[in-house]
């Protein structure tokens, strides 16, 4: 049996140092993981990010210092991985990031003035470019949910100075999308109406929603994530009353079902 390290170390090195060896014995130990790859270790790894989401809305301060350990787990775990094909390090994974770091933020470590968190992003956007990125919409990742994606979009074009003057200006342009998306089902004849098209518009209409939000600083991920968790709590609550009173969903009003969701309202924190 391997030795075990200590339970507590008292320095962050120290205790990084202790996740590593870990690390280190169960990939030449266990079978399990032994076995896996990036490629394998993949959705894990969005799955842990999820929870420590989840844990971040829910403001549970222990759940979010487990999900952090797992996240953290997962990255040494893939360098741990590298390391053994001989391409990177964990030690080349932090010197790369402090490097980054270092150079771009030159009003700390250089001679450039700044006075705003604006202008810092603006800096960060134009290293970027610098540094060889051939669009500043090129780090924004094509697999991400399109509505963190479209913050995404839109927060980086910020960074060069592609946004409106006035948030006044983005309202226009939500109730301009808006009109444009009911034009494409005022059609007395529903056969005739283009789904293609009203979908078009549809998904122009939540751009300009949550680029408003955005003018408002409203992250417009953190908005529906609660709004989604409100509904849930509400749903399950009219679930739990109808079956003490024996009832089925399906078999109620929705004027019967309002009484219960009435009720969950009240009972929010």
């Amino acid at each position: 049996m391997s030795h075990i390290p200590p339970e507590r170390k008292h320095t962050p090195s120290q205790a990084f140092d202790r996740l590593l060896r870990v690390l280190h014995t169960l990939r030449e130990e266990c079978p399990w993981d032994r076995k896996q790859t990036m490629e394998s270790l993949r959705l894990l790894t969005i799955e842990e990010m999820y929870e420590l989401t989840d844990a971040i809305l829910d403001k549970d301060t222990e759940e979010i210092k487990k999900e952090l350990g797992d996240v953290m787990m997962h990255l040494v775990f893939y360098a741990r991985i590298a390391e053994e094909q001989g391409r990177f390090d964990i030690t080349d994974v932090l010197n790369g990031v402090c490097d980054k770091l270092i150079t771009r933020h030159p009003h700390i470590y250089g001679d450039i003035q700044v006075t705003t968190a604006e202008e810092v992003k603006q800096n960060w956007e134009t290293i970027k470019l610098k540094e060889g990125n051939k669009s500043v919409l090129s780090g924004v990742p094509n697999g991400l949910p399109a509505l963190v994606k479209a913050y995404r979009i839109q927060d980086k074009v910020r960074g060069v100075g592609f946004d409106w003057e006035d948030k006044a200006q983005v309202w226009e342009k939500v109730e301009e999308e808006l009109a444009e998306f009911k034009t494409e089902f005022n059609i007395q004849n529903e056969a005739e109406i283009n789904y293609d098209k009203a979908e078009q518009e549809f998904g122009d209409l939540l751009f300009s929603l949550i680029n408003y939000a955005r003018h408002m600083g409203i992250n417009p991920e953190n908005a529906l994530a609660r709004t989604n968790k409100k509904f849930i709590f509400r749903f399950a609550h009219l679930e739990k009353r109808a079956n003490e009173n024996g009832r089925q969903l399906s078999e109620m009003t929705l004027a019967e079902m309002d009484v219960y969701w009435n009720e969950a309202k009240t009972l929010e924190s």
